[in-house]
C-alpha cells in the first residue's frame, strides 16, 4: 500500500498507475494440474456477470455494453511458473515476447476445479489493473487459489486451513514523482511462498 501526504503527489501517484507505468509482481499459491507452459501472457475482458461477480469474458467482448452502464474492460496477466510440489521449475526467461499468448475467444470457459492436484507457485506480473484480476485467471486457467473459496480453491489443504487466499504482493516499482528516481519496494515473501 502506498500512501501520500500531498495531493499533488497523490495525483501523479494516481496518473501514473492509470497510465500502467507502476509493475507490480504477485505470487500466488494454487492447486490443479500442472500448467503445459512455464511462462504464459493472457489477455482477457473484464466485468461483472449478470448477477454481479466479477468475471472473465473472451477478448472480442472488450468494449460491450453490460448491465448497469458497464463496459467489459480489458485485462492481462504474464504468469511465470516458479514451483511444483515444492520443486523449483528452471527454464523461466521472464520474457515478454517468448511467452505462450493465451488470448480468450467466446465459448472458453472456465476448466472444472479439482478438489486435488499439484502446488503450483506462480509469480504473476498484472500489465492491467482490474479488480481480482490474478485471482480469476488463475480460476480461468483451472488453477484456484489455496484459501480463495469465492473462486473454488480450496479452504483446507493438507491439514491446514487458509483464513485468506494465498496471494501475495511481492513488488511494487514506479518512478518517484517528484524525483523521478527508480523506487522499487519488496515485501518478505511468505511461509507458504518458501518452503521446498
Amino acid at each position: 500500500m502506498i500512501i501520500t501526504k500531498c495531493k499533488i503527489v497523490a495525483g501523479k501517484l494516481t496518473r501514473m498507475f492509470q497510465n500502467r507505468r507502476a509493475k507490480k509482481t504477485y505470487v500466488a499459491l494454487c492447486i490443479g494440474p500442472r500448467p503445459t507452459w512455464d511462462e504464459v501472457y493472457i489477455e482477457t475482458g473484464h466485468g461483472r456477470s449478470r448477477w454481479g461477480a466479477w468475471r472473465v469474458y473472451a477478448h472480442e467482448d472488450i468494449g460491450r455494453k453490460l448491465p448497469e452502464k458497464a463496459t467489459v474492460k480489458d485485462m492481462s496477466t504474464r504468469f511465470m511458473l516458479i514451483s511444483i510440489n515444492g520443486k523449483k521449475v528452471s527454464g523461466c526467461c521472464c520474457d515478454e515476447n517468448h511467452c505462450e499468448r493465451i488470448i480468450a475467444v467466446k465459448h472458453q470457459t472456465y476448466k472444472n476445479v479439482p478438489a486435488y492436484g499439484d502446488e503450483v507457485l506462480l509469480r504473476a506480473y498484472p500489465l492491467s489493473g482490474r479488480t481480482h484480476q490474478i485471482r480469476l485467471h488463475c480460476q480461468f486457467f483451472g488453477l484456484p487459489l489455496l484459501g480463495d473459496v469465492k473462486y473454488g480453491g480450496p479452504l483446507v489443504w493438507k491439514g491446514r486451513t487458509y483464513e485468506a487466499h494465498a496471494l501475495h504482493a511481492e513488488s511494487i516499482s514506479f518512478r518517484h514523482p517528484i524525483t523521478d528516481a527508480a523506487l522499487c519496494l519488496l515485501a518478505p515473501l511468505p511461509e507458504w511462498a518458501t518452503s521446498d
